[in-house]
């Protein structure tokens, strides 16, 4: 049997007959084999975490920068004071869109009807818990208590159509009592309430397999953050297409269709943050999968 890659180089190398084949059927073969040859990404959006400084300087200004840089999507880390109708406004203005947001974990236990109205102000179709600070992630028993958080944040949000979905980094994947939170946080949250943005640097940093995580789990996984790992010692944070991280093949081969969206993330940058994020995004206007 024939796997994809193997099909492919096979079919480059019979162009010809296959071109006229469809000809002689009058088939579009060309746009089938370009169509079947490679995917590209359609839009590639960025989390604002990024460029956090200068929102906090210059809201608009950045916003703006971010647009021009050719990003079509951008996921918040807060409003920096802005009012939902404030953010809306901006966003329309600069043909940007904000399919995704995060909000912390006080926010579900404290203000959750008021974040979610929020979201669908601004037009966000999911809400991401982004993070669990050291006191909340000591014992299974907290990770316990954080999934039926979850699962009742995420009940909310579907009623409202938005996805609820959780942001890991590396800490999920240390055991406790012998068994990852990550795990447990997969095996006690609903699979329709609750996905996963996989964050593909922090799992990689865990020295995790994010293809086998979403071979065991395919329709847990809606959202990419897209950043890379150094090739240094210390397994820093890189531009994408600069480190290690073989994303052409995670992309190839996560489940079809499951991965909605795809945020570059750089937590730090070595100069300006844009610099940082337009490499990104030219690797990956390129890449190829």
């Amino acid at each position: 049997m024939l796997n994809r890659r193997t099909f492919l180089r096979q079919a480059a190398c019979s162009t010809t007959g296959t071109v006229a084949g469809a000809l002689a059927l009058n088939l579009p073969s060309l746009d089938l084999f370009a169509a079947q040859a490679a995917a590209k990404l359609s839009k590639i959006g960025v989390q604002l975490y990024t460029i956090r400084a200068e929102m906090a300087k210059d809201f608009d200004g950045s916003l703006k920068k971010i647009a021009e840089l050719g990003f079509k999507e951008v996921e918040f880390a807060g409003y920096y004071n802005r009012t939902p109708q404030q953010v809306k406004s901006l966003l329309g203005q600069l043909g940007l869109t904000s399919p995704s947001a995060h909000v912390p974990i006080d926010a579900l236990r404290n203000s959750l009807d008021q974040t979610i109205e929020t979201a669908k102000v601004i037009g966000h179709r999911y809400l991401i818990c982004p993070f669990l600070m050291p006191p909340e992630r000591k014992s299974l028993d907290q990770y316990k208590q954080h999934a039926a958080l979850f699962n009742k944040a995420g009940e909310a949000c579907k009623k409202a159509g938005i996805q609820f979905g959780y942001h890991n980094h590396d800490f999920e994947f240390k055991e406790l009592d012998g068994k990852m939170p990550f795990d447990l946080l997969l095996a006690e949250t609903d699979k329709n309430l609750v996905k996963i943005e996989l964050d593909l640097y922090w799992i990689a940093f865990a020295k995790q397999d994010p293809l086998a995580y979403m071979s065991k789990y395919p329709d847990r996984f809606a959202i990419f953050h897209v950043k890379d790992l150094d090739k240094t010692e210390k397994r820093g944070i890189t531009e994408v297409g600069h480190g290690v991280i073989d994303f052409k093949t995670i992309f190839a081969k996560a489940p079809k269709g499951a991965i909605k969206h795809y945020f570059v993330e750089q937590d730090v940058t070595p100069g300006s943050p844009f610099d940082s994020l337009k490499f990104s995004l030219d690797y990956l206007k390129q890449l190829e999968f």
